[in-house]
């Protein structure tokens, strides 16, 4: 069986950071995979945006468990995407998330985004996201939902091309 998973890039953080940010990204791939394991400075959502596109062009749908109760929420025309929410990544390195982005390269259909995440002291959330756009993503940029908070020291972000088998 040929691997499909193939590393592209891997930041781990030495200092607290507002944002990362994975750039000139090959469009050779059919779809990406991004790996988080991290924390914010307070809790703090994930948010994404995709070639710097600042518009009201991302929507989302999220549905979180923790043990005694499901919560959801829907968010349109917002300015990023919102991977997760309830202060969902909290101040200690303990949270995860796996972020599907696919046909990343196709240019002309939306980018369809599935993240599940997952707190060791919270809950489990999984998030749908749509980016209302035809162009090929080449980069992607990750930040706090707020904005007010940095990405921890020691957080790892790991970008994967996904080939087609």
């Amino acid at each position: 069986m040929p691997a499909t998973y193939e590393p592209i890039a891997t930041t781990t953080l030495s200092t607290a950071t507002a944002s990362v940010t994975f750039s000139s990204i090959s469009g050779s791939y059919t779809d990406l995979v991004l790996v988080i394991f991290g924390g914010f400075a307070g809790n703090e959502d994930v948010a994404m945006r995709f070639n710097s596109d600042t518009a009201s062009n991302y929507s989302g749908t999220n549905v979180q468990g923790n043990g005694s109760g499901v919560f959801t929420g829907r968010q349109s025309n917002q300015t990023s995407c919102y991977l997760t929410s309830g202060g969902y990544f909290t101040n200690a390195l303990q949270s995860n998330a796996i972020i599907q982005i696919q046909n990343y390269s196709n240019t002309t259909t939306y980018k369809t985004v599935l993240s599940r995440n997952n707190n060791t002291s919270t809950s489990t959330e999984f998030c749908v996201n749509l980016w209302r756009s035809t162009s090929a993503i080449t980069s992607i940029n990750l930040f706090g939902r707020n904005s007010s908070t940095n990405w921890l020291s020691g957080s790892t972000f790991t970008l994967y091309g996904i080939k087609a088998a």
